[in-house]
This record gives C-alpha cells, structure tokens and sequence, in this order.
C-alpha cells in the first residue's frame, strides 16, 4: 500500500506479495461484513412487520448507511494500492460517499435513541410521534444536514483552485483535494456542533430512561442498555473523525513500519466498527434474530417462528 505523509516528502510502499495480502483481507473482510448487512436488508424488506416499524427503519438505515461507508472506503484504499495516485476530480466523486455516510451515523443514532426515549417514557405518545412517515422525514434531514457539510466544499474548490488542479493527480485524502483553510475551519465547527448535539441527545435519553427503569419492567432496562451501545457505536464512529491526526502520529511513533501501521488502523477505523450494527440488532434483537436466521445461512432452513407479539417490538 502506498502512503505518504502530507507534512514530509515521506513514501511507504509495500512489497507486491504484502500488498495482495492486504487487499485479500480488506477485500474478505468488506464481503463478509455486506453479506451480513445485505441479509439484514432482505430481513427488513422480507417482512412487514418490520418496514411499518419506526425503530426497525432506522437500524435499516443504518444498515445501508455502514455498507455505502464501507465500500467506498474500501474502494478508496484499493484504488491507492493500484494508481496510488488519482485526479482530484475523481477523489472528491469518492469522497462524496464516504463523507456523507460518516456525517448520517451519528444522527441516525440521536433518532434511534430518540425512538428509545418515547416509547419507554412517552409510551401513549409513541404511535403519534413516531410514525413510518415522521421516520422517513427524519433520514431525509439527516441526508440533508449531511450534503450541507459536503457540497460546500465542492463549491469553495470549484471558485478558489484551478482547472489545472482538478485534473492535477493527489493522493485521495480529504485534506490533500480540498486546501483552503476555511474548508477545514468549518469542517470542525460543523463536525463539533454536530457530536455535541448528538451526545446530548444519548445523555439526555439514558438518563431519562435510567430514571424510568428504576421503578419500570424490563423494557426499560432493555432500552438503557440499547443507548449505551449507541453511544458505544458513536465512540467508533467518532474516530473517522480523528483518523487524519491519528495518521500523521503514526509518521511518528512507527517511521519504519508506517505502512503496516496505517494498515492495522484503517481495519479498526473504518472495516470493523461496520459488525457493531449486524451484533446490536441482528443478533441481540429477538424479534429480527428469529427472521434473520431464515436468511443468514443460505441452504439451511430455520424453524418457522410465530408473529412477534407487540410486547417483543417495544
């Protein structure tokens, strides 16, 4: 895989048996983890159930939101081990999935933590305020937000740089296609106001409901916990956002296993956080679990389970 540090003349190249070796892995890895969030996907579509259900819409939306996140950047990482370099025109296309899908997880989590919080302490409400309608206005606005943060960018590159750096070859890094300083200055506001709204919103939500499972049944408990992994996925989710700086570190403590380093943190980074949404939901959830097994494994048929009462969905 070919690096190189934006603040050094520095290049690390691996070797071509390394090189196939880790795009084998990343490559094995992308599938396995599309295959699980594809059956997840056909799960969803499969049953009505599910796509009447405001929680289950959401956690789909997520679903698709981490496979767009994961293949582009998987496409992005094989792109630099074949050309190493491409146009910026090209870098910023690519880009445009990769950082729009980072900019939905976070707020996909705030509305899921949201749904938590109504139904557990608003629960005569819940039907009113959480509808498939409301649901789908909701990911429409996040999609929204999320262009906002990129599109920008794109209309500050097209008026400040010129036709010649457009076609001009980059290595595809976000800080080497788009170089005026105002980009990265609101890039962190936007992405500051942006994690703490959402942590806000995961701190106001478990505390509420932390007060209501004290005195409630078991849903509530339930419930607590499901804001505690969404608060776990948002912690992965928030190293995408430090994963430049965290790279420019690795010029440092590793300089000459630099490759081998950026590769191991690109697979924590950006591959695995992709399992945590199939484990939280696929597998912890009863209701989905007991129609996701039908469809995970192909050639084996699952016992055929009854409807999920209304108690199960809640």
């Amino acid at each position: 895989m070919n690096f190189s540090s934006a603040s050094s003349n520095v290049t690390a190249r691996d070797d071509f048996s390394v090189a196939v070796s880790k795009n084998l892995i990343v490559a094995v890895l992308c599938i396995i983890i599309n295959y699980i969030n594809g059956t997840l996907i056909h799960t969803f579509n499969k049953h009505q159930i599910f796509n009447v259900n405001p929680r289950y819409i959401l956690f789909i939306h997520l679903v698709v939101n981490d496979m767009m996140q994961l293949t582009s950047s998987v496409m992005l990482m094989l792109l630099s081990y074949i050309f190493y370099k491409i146009s910026v025109s090209l870098c910023c296309f690519l880009l445009l999935f990769t950082i729009i899908a980072t900019q939905n997880t976070p707020m996909n989590l705030a509305g899921m933590a949201a749904e938590c919080y109504i139904a557990i302490c608003l629960p005569l409400h819940h039907t009113t305020l959480c509808t498939v309608r409301r649901t789908y206005i909701l990911i429409g606005i996040i999609w929204f937000v999320s262009s906002m943060s990129y599109i920008p960018d794109i209309l500050i590159l097209l008026n400040t740089e010129s036709v010649e750096f457009l076609d001009s070859k980059i290595i595809c890094i976000r800080n080497n296609a788009f170089l005026n300083p105002l980009i990265r200055q609101k890039n962190n506001i936007y992405n500051t106001v942006l994690l703490v709204m959402v942590w806000s919103t995961l701190l106001y939500t478990y505390l509420r409901i932390l007060f209501a499972a004290k005195s409630a049944d078991g849903d509530a408990k339930k419930a607590r916990n499901t804001i505690l992994l969404h608060g776990f996925q948002l912690l992965l989710s928030m190293l995408t956002y430090v994963a430049q700086a965290f790279r420019q570190a690795l010029y440092t403590w590793f300089p000459k296993n630099i490759s081998d380093a950026i590769f191991v943190s690109y697979i924590f980074i950006q591959v695995l956080p992709r399992l945590i949404s199939p484990i939280v939901y696929g597998l912890r959830d009863k209701t989905f679990r007991k129609y996701l097994q039908r469809y995970l494994l192909c050639g084996m048929r699952a016992r055929i389970n009854p409807q999920p009462t209304l108690k199960e969905l809640q």
